[in-house]
């Protein structure tokens, strides 16, 4: 697998070839040039007022390489004389928490999220704990590509600090928000069953529940890095904990990825809630209190526009990528938005997806309402999406492919600012190139999953005759 290299960070397989995958090479490449670039970035002691040395904050999933990857990058931080605090197993949203926290220059997070276990990354974040922009990664791949490193001399290396108390740190942050109602939840004397993928998730959202009063019941919870299933919380992956809910009449229960930052929900019969109406749940709730604007991206399901619209709000799609639907959040001063893929952004928190606020809101709505969360997901608008890839390969241009469909679907809706999107009156279809994996992604949407199915099949089709021609 070729190392892939994006504004988000680098992500690749463990093993293999210098620079076609994530090697230890790599790997400490790739953290010289992220330090290099915040050196670059940092204005001279004299004009800032600050000590001369950056500090960055460390974290990683349960992975298995992550000890190996975690210690690469770590001393050569310390290499070029930037201090590390280091969190050791922890999740990204906790890392996104806790650099503004210790007034740090940027963090990096080692996961790669939800792909399987034989990956790893580097997710590089500012000192806002915030993914950086297209312009400071494409800066950092510069800087890997030329090799620009200037380490530091033995007296001037960087310095490492221990910090294991950051994921409770992260938890009191969470019910410390105003709208998260613990007293109301504790009182509804919940039962959650809790799917970790034996990973960080397994350790921290377990803790954030009891601390809400919730009787928690534990799968797969042991930090291990031994993934017991595909490690995306979709529903072909989730047979174990759909079928546990029902056994153990919990009244839900709760999906995270490895470094927990998507959040799906299973209902009370041991159906999926939907991981696009985590978002759209979390929604309905803070927009009850506090109305106002919301975003997601364009491959997100259109139950949020409409849920928006009801609490008299303005609803906005950007292209897909964490970044993106902040930068557009912030733009609008939207309230609460995310991805569909589970991905919950809540600025009275932070600028980044989290499951633990996510969990905390969601379970605060549940508590003040006298019904199951099947019967919740029944009240929210009916959609289907159907999510479909095709693999690349190097003789398809797909820029050529996504022209051709633009052109012939040009009498309907189009939106070209991430791929293609065409919005039908009832149902839509969003075409684009991964960012993080060589295939193209084809999602469709429409209110039956036979509508959605169809869709997605009739693209797939239309792009196979385009190819074979």
């Amino acid at each position: 697998m070729t190392l892939i290299k994006s504004i988000s960070g680098i992500r690749g397989t463990i093993g293999g070839k210098v620079g076609d995958n994530l090697t230890p090479v790599d790997a400490v490449k790739f953290a010289s040039a992220y330090g290099t670039f915040l050196k670059n970035s940092q204005p001279a002691p004299e004009t800032s007022g600050r000590n001369s040395k950056l500090k960055v904050v460390i974290g990683r999933d349960a992975r298995i390489s992550g000890p190996m990857i975690h210690n690469l990058v770590l001393n050569t931080l310390v290499g070029l004389g930037i201090d590390v605090i280091d969190l050791g197993l922890s999740t990204t949203p906790t890392v996104e928490i806790a650099v503004p926290l210790e007034n740090a220059d940027g963090g990096i997070i080692l996961t790669a999220s939800h792909n399987p276990k034989q990956w790893n990354a580097l997710k590089l974040l500012n000192e806002k704990g915030e993914f950086l922009n297209g312009a400071e990664g494409a800066k950092i791949l510069e800087i890997a590509e030329a090799e620009a490193f200037e380490f530091s001399a033995v007296d001037d290396l960087g310095t490492i600090t221990e910090n294991d108390a950051y994921m409770d740190i992260h938890i009191d942050e969470v019910l410390n928000l105003p709208l998260v109602d613990v007293e109301a939840v504790a009182k509804r004397k919940f039962k959650v069953v809790v799917d970790g993928v034996n990973s960080s998730g397994g350790v921290i959202i377990p803790k954030l529940l009891e601390q809400m009063g919730v009787e928690v019941v534990k799968l797969y919870c042991e930090p291990n890095g031994h993934f017991p299933h595909n490690p995306e919380p979709l529903k072909e992956h989730l047979g174990d904990i759909c079928e546990l809910v029902v056994a153990e009449k919990a009244d839900f229960g709760i999906v995270v990825d490895p470094d927990v930052d998507r959040l799906a929900f299973i209902s009370n019969d041991g159906e999926m809630f939907g991981e696009e109406y985590t978002l759209v749940a979390c929604a309905d709730y803070v927009l009850s209190k506090t109305p106002g604007n919301t975003v997601s991206n364009l491959s997100s399901s259109r139950a949020l526009r409409d849920i928006t619209l009801k609490h008299n709000g303005n609803y906005q799609a950007s292209a897909v990528g964490e970044v993106n639907v902040v930068e557009l959040m912030k733009a609008t001063n939207a309230i609460i938005g995310g991805e569909g893929n589970g991905g919950i952004i809540y600025p009275e928190s932070h600028y980044g997806r989290d499951s633990l606020v996510g969990v905390a809101l969601f379970l605060t709505h549940l508590a003040a309402l006298d019904v199951t969360v099947a019967e919740l997901r029944a009240s929210y608008p009916q959609y289907y999406m159907s999510k479909n890839k095709i693999e690349l390969t190097p003789q398809i241009d797909v820029d050529a492919i996504l022209e051709t469909i633009s052109k012939k679907y040009a009498h309907e809706k189009i939106s070209t600012i991430d791929g293609v999107k065409i919005d039908f009156p009832s149902e839509w279809v969003h075409l684009r190139k991964s960012n993080t994996e060589p295939i193209i992604r084809i999602y469709t949407e429409a209110p039956t999953q036979h509508d959605a199915d169809a869709l997605a099949l009739r693209i797939i089709q239309e792009i196979e005759a385009i190819v074979n021609t």
